[in-house]
This record gives C-alpha cells, sequence and structure tokens, in this order.
C-alpha cells in the first residue's frame, strides 16, 4: 500500500516528468518536466521539481524508468542515471518507493483510457475484455501487454525494442544494407525511434542520392517529410509507418490483443496523417493466415499528454487491481 501523498515519475532518456496525488484516487498534479541530462542523478531533478512546484512532501513514491527493471538499482537504457528506490527513499525519508519498467503505467492507463484521448488509426469494433497491447516509439521502443486474468489485470513488461527486425521485400533490402547498425544489430529501436528514424533517413538519402551527409533531427525529418520540402525524409516516414504497422501487428499476434493496440511515445502524435495513409494498417494486417482477425483489432495513437501518470495513479490508488513486475523498497527491507 502506498501512503499519501504519492510522488510520481515518468523518467525517460530525455526528460524526467514529476507529479504528485495528494489523496487516494485524486487526479496527479503535475509538478515539472526536467531534462534528465541537466541533472546528476534522479533525487537531484526530484528535489528540484519539488522546491519549483511548492508541493507537499511525498510519503512514497513509484517511478516509471525507461529500461529493464531486474535489480534494485537499475541503469537508464539511454541515459546516464541510475535509478535506485533505496537512494531516493532515503533522500527523502520516503516509507516506500517502487520501480517499474516505464510502459507499465502506460498499460495501467489502457484499461480505462478516454475515447478523446486517443486517435483512431483503422476500425472501431473492439473486445473491451480481450488483452491490450502499449508501445511507443520514442527516443527508445517500449512495449507491455495488459491482459485480463479473473478480476486482475496481468501487466507483462517485454523489450520488445531489442528485437531484430529485418526487410520484407527487395526495396526494404536495399535501405537494410546502408542502414547504421546498433551493436551490430538492426533491432526494432535502431529504426522505431527518434534516432531510429534518422537512420531511416540517413540510409535512403545514401541509397537514392549516393554519399554521405551529416544526420537530420528526427524533429527536422518530421516537419520536411510532412510539408513535402524534402522527399527522402516524406519516404522515411512513409517506411517508419509501414514497419510500426508490421511491429505492432506481430505484438498483437504475440498477445491475441483483441482489446487494441494503443501507440504511445512522442513520435507517432506527430505523423498521423502519415500512419493514416494506408501503409501502416497495410502493414499491420498483413499477418496471413490471420489477416482477416487482423483487420477486427482496432489501432489508436495515445493523444493524451503525459499519459504515463493517468497509470500511475491508478497504480497508486487500486494498486490491488493490477499484477506487474516492479522494484519495491521499503525502510524495513
Amino acid at each position: 500500500m502506498f501512503e499519501f501523498p504519492v510522488l510520481v515519475g515518468d523518467i525517460g532518456g530525455t526528460n524526467a516528468r514529476f507529479g504528485l496525488i495528494e489523496t487516494k484516487g485524486a487526479a496527479p498534479r503535475v509538478l515539472a518536466h526536467e531534462p534528465t541530462a541537466g541533472y546528476a542523478d534522479p533525487s537531484a531533478a526530484i528535489r528540484a521539481a519539488l522546491d519549483k512546484s511548492g508541493a507537499p512532501a511525498p510519503r512514497s513514491a513509484i517511478l516509471a524508468i525507461a529500461g529493464r527493471v531486474d535489480s534494485p538499482a537499475v541503469q537508464l537504457t539511454n541515459a546516464h542515471w541510475v535509478v535506485a528506490g533505496e537512494a531516493i527513499g532515503r533522500d527523502f525519508d520516503l516509507a516506500r518507493v517502487t520501480v517499474v519498467n516505464d510502459y507499465v503505467p502506460v498499460a495501467a492507463g489502457a484499461a480505462a483510457i478516454a475515447p478523446d484521448d486517443l486517435t483512431l488509426i483503422g476500425p472501431q469494433a473492439s473486445d473491451a475484455r480481450g488483452p491490450r497491447v502499449v508501445l511507443g516509439p520514442g527516443t527508445g521502443f517500449g512495449a507491455a501487454a495488459l491482459v485480463p486474468y479473473e478480476d486482475r489485470l496481468a501487466i507483462v513488461s517485454t523489450e520488445a525494442g531489442h528485437t531484430d527486425l529485418g526487410p520484407s521485400d527487395a526495396a526494404e533490402t536495399e535501405i537494410w544494407a546502408a542502414v547504421e547498425r546498433t551493436d551490430d544489430r538492426v533491432t526494432v529501436e535502431t529504426l522505431l525511434s527518434g534516432p531510429g528514424l534518422s537512420r531511416l533517413h540517413a540510409a535512403i538519402r545514401r541509397v537514392r542520392a549516393g554519399g554521405d551527409a551529416p544526420p537530420l533531427d528526427p524533429a527536422a525529418i518530421t516537419r520536411t517529410g510532412l510539408s513535402g520540402e524534402d522527399p527522402h525524409a516524406r519516404e522515411a516516414l512513409d517506411l517508419f509507418a509501414r514497419l510500426l504497422g508490421r511491429v505492432c501487428g506481430d505484438l498483437a499476434l504475440t498477445f491475441l490483443a483483441t482489446g487494441g493496440v494503443y501507440i504511445g511515445g512522442g513520435i507517432a502524435p506527430r505523423i498521423v496523417p502519415v500512419l493514416r495513409a494506408g501503409g501502416f494498417r497495410a502493414a499491420f494486417e498483413r499477418k496471413a493466415p490471420f489477416a482477416a482477425e487482423m483487420r477486427a483489432v482496432p489501432t489508436s495513437v495515445i493523444t493524451v499528454k503525459d499519459p504515463a501518470f493517468g497509470g500511475l495513479a491508478a497504480l497508486a490508488s487500486e494498486g490491488g487491481r493490477f499484477v506487474y513486475h516492479g522494484q519495491v523498497w521499503t525502510p524495513r527491507g
């Protein structure tokens, strides 16, 4: 059980977002968004957020981090911070600190997400009782599943971003040959992330125009691709959408996600017109012999700001409803 007020945090490779739930069942109050690179450690960022907001001192905390939560001290995947529940608990005299993967609260939030917080890509019909998948390309790539089990909801964390991703036709094979590898691999996260969009653009430009050029920022690729100013950027966005559809479909099949696939992260909301152009759903549904079943699975982009906060509030206030993995620290061990 969490003692209130509960500090909530969504800590990614680029930004750390903090909020406070003052009483059980209350909505989170946003405290601050802090750059991860701007602080030596999580406690320094938390202290800055609390000082700026004038919020009351928390009694416990639940923090979602972009990394694999498999030990009491967790290294962020794409940043220098090590997040340790004990250190944070002792720094702020807390009764409990829970650390979970960053897609655990996104999955928890998907249990009761409002239609107004979604942009639909595909059919509306869904099995409300069926499993749901949440995922998102951002600084990295995260994914989790929400699976009903009797009267509870199990949240299954994954490392889907680190699975291999290969070409599906001759045109993609040509692009793959020019893609910059990560650890001598092309993984889902290699291409379906902010840095991945830059890699796709660089590979397409290398194949189409020859030679190398300085990599472009993902925001610039998105802007010039959507405007049509840069045809290589538009091709990169189109390929990004098709690859995202393919991976969404793979995860939907893996978890039999009849309840739908929900796409978070910072990139998808910015490229909704590209996702709706057709390539995304065509790749999602191209799963013979299950194409007919895939056509019935809805896919949506999560458009609510700070989607993890709603899920963190649910975990803090309705913890008994969910089963999930995390690291828990209390002063009593």
